[in-house]
């Protein structure tokens, strides 16, 4: 099919090129050519949905929870997660990649890891390809070959979440781009039923990200969870370039005139049954 639309195209551009006939006239007269420039737009069209994917382009972000067993275990696992599991995940074409802890440590540390993939199938390939990845052995040899009585986890959750049509790709933070200080906040929102997470992406996805920036609250990413121990929920991050910034922000999101209006939807309401807020800031290296 492609090829008899490359010779069809080709014949085509040879008849326009002749001084006495001019396309307008070419695809007036000859409707077996007219039939051929829509098959060659269909294909083009079809050709740019396939390299879209099935979701239409959006991304995938695997979002990793590690949970270490006490403060005197942060070290190692930091330096195992900036110094060998970020660079080898860009190396397999993921990222940017997020690497966080929260900003006032607990007596048991979390770090939360930010994952984007393009697609579905890199999600499936990235232990085996770690397994491959002669570098990342390498570096994440002294963590990889800790005895089990000294393991510095307790464990590692992780959840699966597809972009939403809002925002389809994260977004570096212009703050991390010129190697500022900055603060994020990540949320959590349960839902109680399925058609109530659908309702909240369909919240977000009608008008709440404009409304959050016209306050001052630069989302980084937003995903709706397919994978995970929370469903149906959706998680989002933002950032900000103080806790103050932060604070004055969102002093003015339930004052704004559009998200007065957005909640009142009476379909909207009772579609978060619980929330969860982790303040975060950037492990060194991280890029996000």
């Amino acid at each position: 099919m492609f090829l008899s639309i490359t010779v069809g195209l080709r014949w085509l551009l040879d008849r326009v090129a002749e001084p006495d006939l001019s396309m307008s006239v070419l695809i007036r007269e000859n409707k077996v050519m007219r039939h051929l420039l829509i098959a060659i737009v269909c294909c083009l069209t079809a050709s740019a949905l396939l390299a879209a994917g099935p979701n239409g382009g959006k991304q995938y972000f695997e979002l990793r929870e590690y949970r270490l067993k006490s403060s005197a275990d942060a070290a190692k696992v930091d330096e195992y997660l900036t110094g060998a599991l970020l660079p080898a995940l860009t190396r397999l074409g993921a990222g940017p990649v997020g690497v966080f802890r929260e900003i006032e440590e607990r007596p048991e540390p979390i770090r939360f890891v930010l994952i984007p993939f393009d697609s579905i199938g890199q999600v499936a390939g990235v232990a085996a390809k770690l397994a491959q990845d002669e570098e990342y052995q390498k570096t994440a040899a002294d963590y990889l070959a800790t005895p089990r009585k000294e393991a510095p986890l307790s464990r590692i959750r992780s959840e699966l979440l597809v972009a939403m049509d809002c925002m389809p790709h994260v977004k570096v933070p212009e703050l991390a781009r010129r190697s500022q200080d900055r603060v994020f906040e990540m949320r959590t929102y349960e839902s109680p039923t399925e058609r109530y997470g659908e309702l909240k992406v369909e919240m977000f996805n009608s008008g709440e990200v404009p409304i959050f920036l016209d306050c001052g609250i630069t989302p980084v990413f937003l995903g709706q969870a397919i994978v995970g121990d929370l469903m149906p929920n959706l998680t989002y991050l933002t950032v900000y370039s103080s806790l103050e910034a932060k604070a004055e922000a969102w002093k003015r999101f339930p004052k704004h005139p559009d998200w007065i209006k957005l909640k009142a939807v009476p379909k909207f309401k009772g579609s978060v049954s619980k929330s969860h807020k982790w303040i975060l800031i950037p492990l060194s290296g991280s890029q996000l």
